[in-house]
């Protein structure tokens, strides 16, 4: 299979029609949560890369699962994938009603453990796993054919590495939004810091919204098998972002690659005078003094 089209499959699977509005969430959210740190740019875009990077992990597990049960033993699971679709709108819904009473919900917290991890990127795993579920019935037409059906008919190693583009193109697009918000969000801290007091409560607005949204779509379109004016709307401008990538797919490529490699030699490269780039001999060295 052409790699190319295996890697235009994974950027369209983060706009899918099922799960398209847990984008534009995810990036809300996130941007709420920088909002209430006081952190170096460089900070900000090293947790954009390992945040995004969680998501899409979170994403592709369940797809590698999931698509391989059904390639190899049952397609029960995408079958009644709607089912979870519907009870991932129920608790986005009480926990971005929660988030709007100023109740800081556990999980979503930004804290920093004595190991000093950032349980965000925790988090943000196990939204990119939901994120998968609800895009199951809308996706997975698209990457069982890309990995394991490349995998039964050209190798193990061919439905590897289609599966390795399908994630590159998944993740390339995630990342590179993700990277964007947290170099744009220092931008409008300097400018408007009062203004980014009400981040958060646009983020849980977003959340609160995605899950009502999520139950009318399971209600309206997986059990009663129609559509209603919302789902239309969706639809309709996820169709436009689809056909956006699909003719212009590869300028994208080199515009989000370009993104994300800039970030990561942002974050990778040391300043003059500065802290020696993470994961550095020096800066393991300096952690042990």
């Amino acid at each position: 299979m052409n790699l190319g089209l295996s890697f235009l499959r994974g950027m369209i699977a983060a706009v899918n029609p099922c799960g398209f509005v847990l984008l534009p969430t995810y990036l809300v959210y996130f941007l709420g949560l920088e909002a209430a740190r006081d952190d170096s740019s460089r900070a900000s875009v090293r947790r954009a890369l390992l945040v995004s990077a969680s998501v899409t992990a979170g994403f592709m597990a369940v797809f590698v699962v999931v698509g391989g049960i059904s390639t190899w033993f049952t397609s029960w699971v995408v079958e009644h994938a709607k089912y979870v679709t519907g009870l991932v709108g129920v608790v986005l819904v009480i926990v971005g009603i929660a988030m709007l009473f100023g109740y800081k919900v556990r999980f979503a917290t930004p804290t920093l453990d004595v190991g000093e991890r950032d349980t965000t990127v925790r988090s943000m795993f196990v939204y990119g796993i939901a994120y998968a579920v609800v895009s199951l019935s809308c996706t997975m037409v698209l990457f069982i054919p890309t990995m394991f059906a490349t995998g039964k008919r050209d190798g193990v190693v061919a439905g590897v590495v289609n599966g390795g583009a399908f994630a590159l193109g998944m993740g390339l697009l995630v990342t590179a939004l993700t990277v964007t918000l947290a170099v744009a969000n220092h931008a409008v801290l300097r400018v408007l810091r009062s203004a980014m007091a009400h981040v958060q409560t646009l983020a849980a607005a977003f959340v609160l919204l995605s899950g009502l949204y999520l139950v009318y779509y399971f209600w309206v379109v997986d059990v009663q098998e129609g559509s209603g004016g919302v789902t239309n709307a969706v639809e309709r401008f996820q169709n436009r972002v689809s056909v956006s990538l699909n003719d212009n797919w590869r300028l994208v490529a080199v515009v989000l690659g370009g993104v994300v490699v800039g970030a990561i030699v942002y974050v990778l490269r040391r300043r003059p005078g500065g802290d020696p780039p993470l994961g550095s001999p020096e800066r393991e060295r300096s952690s042990t003094l």
